[in-house]
């Protein structure tokens, strides 16, 4: 089976073409073919099968489409189109489509070019290239397919050619890539990195004046039409021609290095990747240093993202997640610093604000384009056109994409990076689950012995070891939480005249603890208002969730079960089960064990506040009598 999409859309299965005739089946298809192993929304289909005006009854009519195009195909073929929600999933290897095939040499090219193996590199990108027939998707009847993906795939072509000429130019082939960089040149007249490359390749070939020329022409086009000078890259090849006072001359035959010996290549591959990469960005903020008592965590982590190979259009993706405050952020940052090693092509990082103040991929792509070298006034408004642009760019690469306190996968997908060599780590209080190809660490809170870990590195280990038994008892009303922890050493450090244990009679003998767990602006108590912020709506008929907590508050209780949720709130246990488990969801409750659902010291503390907020004492004293 193999899906051609570098070209006109064709689908051989056992050396027979099957030819999808009907026009909206073949948007499907090309939609499916292009997102191969990611979910693409029906919306997202619609929008392209109707050009952005679909009827009322799209949804329904895309569901035929699909019906349709698995009996076209045939049983094994279309076992590989899934129904995932909220659309539809086509799973494919690398070597089952030419576009996979495609991704597959470039990767090997940028591998090869590390190394210093320049032949090689360039064989990989012209084996690469080879897989284009005529112009992709052009019997495709959709203008809004042709604009989005379209485009994507002609900037990857346009890309792969450059990077072939780099290796091309490294290897003193000048006079041979002039031709077709000529005929590319007039076709695309105002990409500065086609005309560079032109420049140069003149200019080796001894054709300076023509070089210059062209140069003149192409800063007189960029004025008129975008208003704008010639980039410092463009300027910079200028000014070498300007300053040069040796031409370097076509080598002989028997001078071309077939097998480029490895002390020439080492440099030349240097050359290479300085002229054709963008800037590697390294944005990844600073971090504690990290605790033996997450190492286990942490290993976890490498392991997701660094183990295995990833299937054609996959990203390897690991999601950190937990309660707000158990140090999500923190493991994936020393995670991510921990790797960067392995990002050749450098990190991206994204606070996604969470919840409380969610930043859109409208708002962060920008950012991510401009960190990878794309003029400000060429970052496409279109949104659509940003993603593409953005894959295009990430593609092939080996960069690292950290993105913190996600809300949910739908602002995390525009952000996932071009398959390739990419990663993407997430870190979110949401489990993620509908994020494709994702793995998950749920993250715990510390058990006593790292709780104190954290404590000493902040306060000192002699502090905590003089005062042992106030130290744990600091640590449990902390309930393990590294926030929490955090906050009661701060407090301790600027206040060198306390003692541990004034800090534990302050937590143990209040009625209101989370009143000592702030410092500054950061505080615990909006992490778990923001938890409650976040709870899911009530089920028809259902109980609300933060009422459950409240009552919970009220009554004192460390543990609860269905059936005194219920006789609480005189509702069905299924009714009680599914409020228990939104507050699970939630973080605000630990998951069950033995039929019981627990609450830690700061939990137990949080839900008496909002007791006191509310009146819901009679669920109290139901629960007083259940029991």
């Amino acid at each position: 089976m193999n899906f051609l999409l570098l070209g006109p859309l064709s689908v051989r299965l056992n050396a027979r073409e099957v030819h999808v005739s009907a026009p909206r089946q073949r948007v499907v298809m090309a939609a499916l073919l292009l997102n191969a192993n990611r979910v693409i929304s029906v919306d997202r289909i619609t929008e392209y099968v109707w050009d952005g005006a679909p009827p009322p009854s799209a949804a329904a009519t895309v569901r035929t489409y699909v019906m349709r195009l698995r009996q076209s195909l045939g049983e094994h073929a279309s076992a590989r189109i899934l129904t995932r929600a909220p659309g539809y999933l086509l799973e494919l290897s690398e070597q089952e489509s030419d576009l996979g095939q495609f991704t597959a040499h470039r990767r090997c090219a940028a591998e090869l070019a590390e190394r210093g193996d320049l032949e090689g590199s360039s064989a990989e990108l012209a084996e690469a290239l080879a897989l284009w027939r005529e112009e992709p998707l052009a019997d495709i009847p959709s203008r809004t397919l042709r604009d989005v993906e379209g485009r994507y795939l002609q900037e990857l072509r346009l890309q792969t050619m450059e990077l072939r000429f780099d290796a091309e130019l490294a290897l003193l082939r000048h006079a041979d890539i002039v031709p077709e960089l000529v005929r590319l040149v007039r076709e695309h007249p105002l990409r500065e990195a086609l005309v560079g490359k032109l420049m140069l390749a003149l200019f080796r070939s001894g054709r300076q004046s023509e070089a210059l020329d062209l140069y003149r022409h192409t800063r007189v086009l960029l004025v008129e039409q975008l208003g704008a000078e010639p980039s410092t890259d463009l300027r910079e090849v200028h000014r070498h021609i300007l300053s040069a006072h040796d031409r370097p001359r076509t080598p002989g035959p028997q001078e071309r290095p077939a097998a480029a010996p490895e002390t020439a290549a080492a440099p030349a591959a240097a050359t290479v990747r300085e002229r054709s990469r963008r800037p590697d960005p390294a944005q990844l903020p600073s971090v504690p240093p990290p605790l033996s008592a997450r190492s286990d965590a942490l290993a976890r982590v490498r392991h997701i993202l660094t183990t295995g190979t990833m299937s054609a259009g996959m990203v390897a993706t690991a999601v950190v997640t937990g309660r707000g405050g158990v140090g999500k952020s923190a493991l994936a940052l020393h995670a991510a610093h921990t790797m960067r090693d392995t990002s050749a092509h450098g990190q991206l990082y994204a606070d996604l604000g969470g919840a409380e103040r969610p930043l859109t991929a409208r708002e962060v792509l920008p950012r991510f384009l401009a960190d990878l070298g794309v003029p400000r006034h060429e970052i496409p408004g279109e949104e659509s056109e940003r993603e593409s642009l953005y894959r295009s760019l990430t593609a092939g690469r080996r960069l690292l994409v950290v993105l913190d306190n996600a809300s949910g996968s739908a602002q995390v997908r525009p952000l996932i990076p071009g398959s390739g060599g990419s990663r993407l780590l997430v870190t979110s209080r949401r489990q993620l689950a509908d994020l494709e190809g994702a793995r998950t660490l749920l993250l715990g809170p510390l058990d006593e012995a790292g709780s104190l870990e954290l404590l000493g590195s902040i306060v000192g280990t002699a502090r905590v070891g003089g005062e042992p038994r106030a130290a744990r008892t600091v640590v449990t009303v902390c309930a393990g939480l590294p926030l929490a922890i955090r906050i009661a050493g701060i407090r301790l450090l600027e206040r060198p005249h306390w003692s541990i244990g004034r800090l534990a009679r302050r937590l143990t003998e209040t009625s209101r603890p989370l009143n000592e767990l702030c410092a500054g602006d950061v505080g615990v108590r909006p992490c778990l208002d923001a938890e409650v912020a976040g709870l899911r709506r009530t089920a028809p008929g259902g109980i609300d969730a933060a009422e459950v907590l409240a009552a919970l508050g009220t009554a004192g209780a460390s543990s609860v079960s269905g059936g005194e949720v219920a006789m609480m709130f005189g509702c069905s246990e299924a009714q009680a089960e599914e409020a228990l488990d939104s507050l699970v969801v939630a973080n605000l409750l630990g998951p069950p064990a033995g039929g019981l659902y627990r609450l830690d010291a700061l939990l137990r503390a949080y839900a008496r506040e909002r007791a006191q907020a509310g009146d819901v004492r009679r669920y109290g004293r139901s629960y007083m009598r259940a029991g």
